[in-house]
């Protein structure tokens, strides 16, 4: 990219920006949302007629699933789910109907419905307000699951979700709404679903990012080559599908991977990585692999309570001077 041809911009203003271009590029495209056509008349959308931005009342159930249905019939359809935590009154309409009506109908039904879903933690929203749901849509075949880390991924995986012929979930990390990043301008400017990103070559230590610990990531590995350790980060970018041969190609650089995930230990999405690594990679291993993740617990409200919770670039940095040990 050259600077003629990009932006510095907030994760928060790529995402804003993927939706413009692409409701302004194709007519099919439109946003449902709670209270979403509030925004119109201040062009947040561009210059997308007030009848393609459609508020909707305060049922989840109700609107994602009247999204699997507009999307059915031609149209492609973007739902703002505004926090993470709302998905879960949603799920049937994603889960029973937009994950499986095209395998159901034998292709003969496409479903270009995309779910964002802001994932509001670290901001003291307390337990109902704060998770990071992706797992538990990692295990639902037919759904595509992205989370991008940078501005540019925002704006570029979001593009792709709504061009996507599948249901395809973004689950954007509140975290990084205000980081800024140079992002492509070109409209057709889309990053590839399932394939992973290496923001930091090395030899020594592999650092597997998910969602917004990619800039812990970062900090951890600058924190490690002070000790002469050089660290390879990937950000995966996708999480369904899962870039398998991205995975393996870092533990084959090194030999010893950490797993960085902000959603919760048990049946996590590092949970899965560190299958893929042990069942497909066991003979490269040097060590065993190590999640630094988000311990079994409710989210509390108090923020002194919350913030230790959560992966940070001291905890990532002593699972891999453990590796190198």
């Amino acid at each position: 990219m050259t600077e003629s041809n990009t932006k510095r911009m907030t994760y928060l203003d790529a995402l804003g920006l993927a939706q413009r271009e692409e409701l302004e590029g194709n007519p099919d495209t439109i946003i449902i949302g709670e209270d979403i056509a509030l925004y119109a008349a201040g062009g947040a959308y561009g210059n997308t007629e007030a009848s393609r931005i459609r508020s909707a009342p305060i049922s989840e159930c109700g609107f994602a699933g009247m999204a699997v249905g507009a999307a059915i019939t031609g149209l492609r359809p973007i739902v703002d789910l505004t926090i993470a935590n709302f998905i879960y009154l949603a799920a049937d309409p994603i889960i029973n109907q937009a994950a499986r009506l095209r395998y159901m109908t034998g292709g003969q039904f496409k479903v270009p419905v995309t779910y964002r879903a802001s994932m509001w933690h670290s901001q003291a929203n307390a337990a109902q307000h704060s998770d990071r749901p992706y797992p538990m849509f990692m295990n639902i075949p037919g759904l595509k699951v992205v989370c991008p880390a940078t501005p540019e991924d925002a704006k570029g995986l979001l593009k792709a979700a709504i061009r996507d012929d599948d249901p395809v979930i973004v689950f954007e990390d509140n975290d990084l709404w205000g980081k800024k990043g140079d992002v492509p301008l070109d409209t057709e400017f889309v990053v590839p679903i399932g394939k992973a990103r290496t923001h930091r070559e090395g030899s020594d230590v592999s650092i597997i990012s998910v969602s917004g610990c990619l800039r812990h990531a970062l900090k951890a590995a600058d924190d490690l080559a002070r000790d002469g350790i050089n660290a390879d980060v990937i950000d995966l970018r996708t999480l369904l599908p899962l870039d398998n041969d991205a995975i393996l190609g870092t533990l084959a650089k090194t030999g010893r991977v950490v797993i960085v995930d902000p959603a919760h230990r048990t049946m996590g999405a590092a949970a899965e990585i560190a299958a893929i690594l042990v069942e497909d990679g066991f003979d490269m291993l040097k060590k065993p692999v190590k999640r630094v993740v988000t311990p079994d617990v409710p989210i509390p409200f108090s923020p002194p309570m919350e913030a230790p919770l959560y992966p940070n670039p001291e905890k990532i940095a002593a699972a891999a001077r453990e590796l190198m040990a």
